[in-house]
């Protein structure tokens, strides 16, 4: 009768390590351990998805930057974004700027101005790892903000500020006319050579100024370009 007992009760234990691996030869506990792992990966999935949904998008910040070196520390912040790999957290960067033409000497000259001196705009996701390589980039002073805590722009202030900066670029280039309303100057080229007369009105985005010049003894208004005068 024990050895009976003792048949039966290894049948059973025989019956349950069988039980405890499929026909791959996975375990039970194997199998039970990849059901976590998947469970927990896409637990953190979905954090990660409410997390960008709640706050981790892009935002358009100000950056305080050194004076004259807008465009140096535009180039550190591609190249340190690029080699800490942070590229999905970064968007555009913007210097805003227009074209002005001036002419010395007779000669035109067309140069890019700052619309903003000592600013620049960066599109990105605020972070702790952004704002640690934004803020160690030479030449960086800091976001605007309060007290020191980074504010993103309003939307009517992007707007404002890349609308302008579009609007300048539809246009031609703008004239850089070193004169001003009721300066007396001298005609220098042109019918009029040698007449001087009063500026009346002046055009930078046409390069124009009106002059009124006496003409059988009437001011008579004469309009040219800014490069044929010259002030007094």
């Amino acid at each position: 009768m024990a050895e009976i007992d003792d048949q039966v009760t290894d049948d059973e234990q025989a019956s349950v390590d069988s039980d405890s691996v499929d026909t791959s030869g996975t375990s039970v506990e194997e199998k039970k351990e990849e059901a976590v792992e998947e469970e927990v990966a896409t637990i953190e999935e979905i954090e990660e998805e409410v997390a960008v949904e709640e706050g981790e998008r892009e935002e358009w910040f100000v950056l305080k930057v050194a004076s004259n070196r807008e465009k140096t520390v535009y180039n550190s912040l591609l190249r340190r974004i690029k080699q800490e790999g942070l590229e999905e957290f970064f968007g555009e960067i913007v210097i805003p700027t227009e074209k002005v033409a001036e002419t010395k000497g007779g000669k035109k000259r067309v140069t890019e101005v700052k619309l903003f001196p000592g600013y620049i705009m960066i599109h990105m996701v605020l972070n702790d790892d952004t704002w640690y390589l934004v803020r160690d980039t030479n030449g960086v002073g800091d976001f605007t903000g309060a007290a020191g805590r980074p504010l993103p722009m309003r939307d009517d202030e992007i707007a404002k500020m890349l609308q302008q900066e579009e609007s300048v670029d539809e246009k031609e280039v703008r004239h850089k006319i070193n004169m001003t309303v009721g300066e007396t100057v001298k005609i220098t080229d042109g019918p009029f050579e040698a007449f001087e007369g009063t500026v009346e009105a002046i055009d930078e985005e046409h390069g124009k100024v009106t002059v009124l010049v006496e003409i059988f003894g009437q001011s008579t208004p004469v309009e040219l370009e800014h490069g044929q005068m010259e002030k007094v």
